[in-house]
């Protein structure tokens, strides 16, 4: 389809102070894409001003006898440009209209940006999918500047490693204006002791919006020295997550939540509270706590626990409230149900989630079949549970039952269910080769449900 501007000449050769009646040998008006209008200005200076108010599908562009305003985009090469990257010629016009800022946007300059994207990673139709999203990418300075940082910083050498699906979940959910101080932030990392090594692993992992686009470069401070007090480095290349959380609205409100459950203070050092390296370990086993609302959840689990005999402002109780952290209220008071309902008492259920913390998290509706497996089936009383509670953590089609009719025919009904389960599937299937000539399916290990 040839160019409206195409048809009409070279425009870029017509004086800009060019008479009015010069139209007369330029009808626009010949072109259904443009419609013209005279308007004549109040007269100042004893100066009449003509004005033609010209109109066209992209945009409205005054030419005025003294001020000259640029329109200079070919439309046609817009077209072809994107037409290499997947738009048809529907498409592509759906964009100029919604973005008009492309039509006036140096065409070197889109094609070059274009060019950067797919440099770093973000092409075919995960580079479509951005423009069409936001199509500021294409236009936007702030674009230019970290495009560059990627491609050209030589000193972290991230061209081609920061995973294109990241890159698109970046430029998707954030302003462009936030983008600016990402560099001093990325370089704030490794200033902290991040080695230079692991910082890609930690820029692909992290929500970069949350982690570093939407704080400010001093808040970016003040969190790193606070995690310092708890593993710094160490808690971040194991949990980079933790990055995407704000220090003053749910850090330091939960680590202060977390040292008073446990009646004591990070400088601690006796067996009452927990000190900075129990809360190191209590934030890598359970990082979701960060993230939990006090009113909705964690205040509703902590009645349920002390419900069942942990005593407030002690140690069990804080790490006891990290091992919920993975099941909703609702279900942690179905299984204390289902615990009770099977003639367990309180006391029974505090033994059970010292032992074994994971059994508050399964699945209300696994446990009640494995338990019913244990007494029905294996004919076992429910009190064993007391002893080995992780036999609730195995899959009881994939391992239960498997080993349980394998070795019934071999042992009878009296085996350890500790010693049926705990043993590896190598050795499992060694010992009952030895025994008894069975075909033993890999087994699987501890569930978490």
């Amino acid at each position: 389809m040839a160019s409206p501007l195409s048809l009409a000449g070279d425009y870029r050769t017509l004086p800009f102070n060019f008479p009015a009646g010069s139209f007369a040998l330029f009808p626009l008006s010949n072109y259904s894409c443009f419609a013209v209008r005279p308007n004549l200005a109040t007269p100042t200076n004893n100066q009449r001003t003509l004005r033609v108010h010209i109109q066209c599908r992209c945009s409205s562009v005054t030419i005025n006898g003294n001020h000259s305003t640029f329109f200079t985009h070919s439309s046609a090469m817009l077209f072809s440009l994107f037409q290499e990257i997947g738009f048809n010629e529907t498409d592509t016009e759906a964009l100029l209209d919604t973005h008009p800022a492309l039509r006036f946007t140096p065409f070197e300059s889109i094609r070059s940006r274009i060019h950067s994207f797919q440099s770093v990673g973000v092409s075919g139709l995960s580079l479509s999918r951005l423009i069409v999203k936001r199509p500021d990418v294409l236009t936007a300075q702030e674009i230019e500047a970290l495009l560059y940082f990627l491609i050209n910083d030589d000193d972290l050498d991230l061209n081609g490693k920061i995973e294109p699906a990241q890159l698109e979940r970046l430029l998707n959910s954030t302003d462009p204006r936030f983008l600016v101080g990402l560099e001093k932030k990325v370089k704030l990392l490794l200033h902290f002791g991040i080695p230079q090594e692991k910082l890609v692993h930690v820029l692909n992992t992290v929500n970069l919006t949350k982690a570093l686009c939407l704080k400010s470069f001093e808040e970016m401070e003040r969190m790193l020295h606070f995690l310092n007090r708890f593993g710094g480095v160490s808690l971040i290349l194991r949990r980079p997550a933790i990055l995407n959380y704000d220090l003053e609205a749910q850090l330091a409100p939960r680590i202060k939540f977390l040292l008073e459950l446990s009646g004591g203070d990070e400088k601690a050092t006796g067996t009452c509270g927990l000190n900075s390296q129990d809360i190191f370990k209590f934030l890598i086993k359970a990082p979701l706590f960060l993230s939990l609302s006090f009113a909705e959840n964690l205040a509703c689990k902590l009645v349920f626990l002390v419900k069942i005999g942990y005593e407030n402002r002690t140690k069990e109780l804080a790490m006891a409230m990290g091992a919920v952290t993975r099941t909703s209220c609702k279900n942690l008071q179905e299984n204390i149900g289902v615990f009770l309902n099977y003639g367990l008492t309180c006391e029974d259920i505090l033994e059970m989630s010292k032992k074994h913390p994971q059994v508050l998290q399964y699945n209300h509706d696994s446990l009640e079949e494995k338990m019913d497996y244990l007494i029905e089936e294996m004919g076992r009383e429910v009190k064993e549970l007391l002893a080995f509670p992780a036999f609730l953590g195995y899959k009881l089609d994939g391992r239960i039952k498997h080993r349980y009719e394998v070795k019934k025919k071999i042992l009878g009904e009296g085996m350890s269910i500790n010693k049926l389960l705990s043993v590896s599937a190598a050795r499992f299937s060694m010992k009952s080769k030895k025994k008894h000539p069975v075909n033993v399916i890999d087994s699987q290990s501890e569930e978490v449900e």
